[in-house]
């Protein structure tokens, strides 16, 4: 097994600059943290507020849900029994025959983000590459490309034209640094049963078994990269721990060279790393390189002016300067200083039947109270709509987009350029710290929300008060806003309803109360209430 300690960074970082194919953009930021802590989180990714996710590649086609490519290969699980019944024995029929499944024919990318920009997405992300190692565009670098096969179509191309024309900032995705261990279960064969040592075809198919095929002239290994020892689990090798199987430097050069291409190609406002911190790290310095090139390009794009943001996972004080913190499918229990993002999902990542047919989607209401609650905290929400695999999303998805329209409709001044207030809430949800496992993951964890759960941010001398629940009895008491509360000094003069007018309050000792009109209630997810002195 080849191993790589920490001390070694340096000494590949230096060799890497002899092997790169893409040059990097020089100019204000260096591939170091103290360079790139320079950086300055831009003023309108902190007014978005609210972005929506295109999380779309071939792993969608079979619609059994996330991490396919790996879990097919692994005997007895439910993605190992789907594709069995779909395609056959994974030693036989890969994943890379999967890809040639899917044809994404009836994808209309143009349809999409439009559809997102009218439920009040700010800006707008489509996938590069997943963990399964194909990237889904014109790739100089990897032929196993979207263009090459599968759809035949530049996805990133058309998702970018399209985001343009609808003036929503276009961000990509990147996830394919761990496609070295991830896909480790490709190595294996079943160990009972017909095929009971049969090896999985990662490891045995050569660029000459594929002649004749549809897939001739393509080499499998360019896509597995398997030929290396075992790690262990995926999650227990994500963050490259002592005694995990590592690449060598061709895969960091061409993982650097891949990321540069896109970076050059489509000039994305955003650029989301499905990573510890960033790719390779503590590793390797590629991924500091690729942030560093990404800042100098984008400046220079941009006349001087840095406009774009890099996401990064599990990062620490010193990183939260450079890049930004990227909150997976989980929310800090208290309000950041820094501007920060939660990524989650309707469903599940990649595409899944089953959540369709059983239910399980978020519903409008759980994503807006996500929203109303990450604002408030400093954050942004970046929701993930599962698409399947011939480009469409589906009717209960389009039921849940409409209701978030409905509300957004009534009272998106509360959201949109918006500030944390001096707290970011109030009520028994608030009250309790619920801590993130790991990268996030503390999504739905909380006690339900009531009239007395309520969220701040102000505008201005604005103050918006989100009430998450409407009360049975029309009346709320926002208790921070008491007659000697030490957060609003000021005389409040007028409160009114988002989408409903002016409603009657009183200012006492013990907090704000207000009543709320009778017979105008505005929408059935939360109300929000505009405070002004």
């Amino acid at each position: 097994m080849l191993f790589l300690s920490v001390a070694l960074t340096g000494v590949l970082a230096a060799s890497a600059q002899q092997k790169k194919q893409e040059q990097a953009e020089q100019g204000k930021f260096q591939p170091t943290w103290e360079s790139l802590s320079q950086y300055e989180t831009p003023e309108w990714f902190r007014n978005a507020k609210f972005g929506i996710w295109a999380h779309w590649g071939p792993q969608c086609q079979p619609e059994a849900g996330d991490w396919y490519g790996r879990a097919m290969y692994e005997e007895g699980g439910d993605a190992y029994k789907v594709h069995l019944e779909k395609y056959g024995h994974p030693s036989e029929f890969g994943f890379k025959d999967v890809i040639n499944e899917w044809k994404a024919e009836k994808w209309d990318p143009e349809k999409l983000v439009a559809l997102y920009k009218r439920v009040g997405a700010q800006y707008f992300f489509a996938m590069g590459n997943h963990h399964d190692n194909m990237d889904l565009w014109d790739s100089k670098y990897q032929s196993w490309n979207s263009v090459n096969m599968g759809p035949k179509r530049d996805i990133l191309g058309e998702w970018e034209k399209a985001a343009r024309k609808y003036k929503l900032p276009y961000g990509v995705s990147i996830h394919s640094s761990h496609a070295w261990t991830w896909y480790e279960t490709a190595q294996g064969a079943d160990k009972k049963g017909p095929y009971a040592g049969i090896s999985y075809d990662a490891r045995v198919v050569t660029k000459e078994d594929g002649k004749g095929k549809w897939w001739e002239g393509y080499d499998p290994q360019e896509l597995y990269v398997q030929n290396h020892a075992l790690s262990g689990h995926a999650w227990a090798a994500w963050d490259w721990p002592e005694g995990t199987s590592v690449p060598p430097q061709a895969y960091y050069d061409n993982f650097f060279d891949r990321t540069v291409d896109m970076i050059n190609k489509y000039n994305p406002d955003l650029v989301y790393f499905d990573d510890s911190v960033l790719p390779f790290f503590p590793i390797d310095n590629t991924g500091l390189e690729v942030v560093a090139h990404y800042y100098n390009h984008n400046m220079k794009q941009n006349k001087g002016k840095l406009n774009a943001v890099v996401f990064g996972k599990k990062l620490q004080d010193q990183h939260k300067e450079a890049i930004v913190w990227d909150v997976e499918k989980g929310v800090p229990s208290e309000c950041q200083d820094k501007a920060w993002q939660t990524c989650s999902c309707l469903g599940t990542w990649h595409y899944n039947r089953s959540t369709y047919v059983d239910n399980w989607y978020k519903s409008g209401k759980m994503v807006i109270h996500m929203l109303i609650d990450i604002v408030s905290k400093n954050g942004n929400l970046l929701l993930s709509v599962p698409i399947k695999g011939d480009g469409t999303i589906d009717d209960k998805e389009e039921k849940i987009l409409e209701d978030i329209a409905a509300w957004m409709d009534i009272n998106k001044e509360g959201i949109f350029d918006t500030r944390p207030w001096r707290i970011f809430g109030e009520g028994p949800v608030a009250e309790t710290a619920i801590p993130l496992d790991g990268a996030g993951f503390n999504e739905g964890k909380n006690a339900p929300y009531t009239s007395a759960d309520i969220r701040f941010v102000e505008k201005g001398k604005t103050l918006y008060a989100h009430v998450m629940e409407w009360p049975e009895d029309g009346k709320v008491l926002i208790k921070s806003l008491a007659s000697d509360s030490p957060y609003y000094t000021g005389k409040i003069k007028k409160v009114e309803i988002l989408g409903g007018g002016k409603v009657d309050f009183q200012r006492k000792s013990n907090g704000l109360f207000v009543s709320l009109p009778k017979g105008k209630k505005p929408n059935d997810i939360s109300l929000v209430l505009k405070i002004t002195n």
